[in-house]
């Protein structure tokens, strides 16, 4: 445990994933005087978690990703044909 000056930082260099390398934890002051095994055990337990989202996630984000472009292209193209029909 790293311990700063008003706080106390537990950094956990395993994180497991792919996006962090490292992750830092400051620790509550009511919390500071819990053991430095049970404080590691829970900021890694912590850490685990943190990682990519689940793949069913990553579709259901790129289909209304696609739902958002076909809507924009389709009010465009309305508005074009509207906009030479009044011409």
């Amino acid at each position: 445990m790293i311990k700063g000056v008003n706080r106390q930082v537990v950094e956990v260099q395993e994180t497991d994933c792919d996006y962090f390398e490292r992750i830092l934890f400051f620790v509550k002051p009511e919390y500071a005087s819990l053991s430095e095994g049970k404080i590691r055990e829970r900021a890694s337990q912590i850490a685990g978690k943190a990682g990519a989202a689940p793949p069913t996630k990553l579709r259901r984000r790129r289909v209304v990703d696609c739902l958002k472009i076909a809507g924009a292209l389709a009010a465009g193209c309305l508005l074009t044909v509207l906009a030479l029909s009044l011409r």
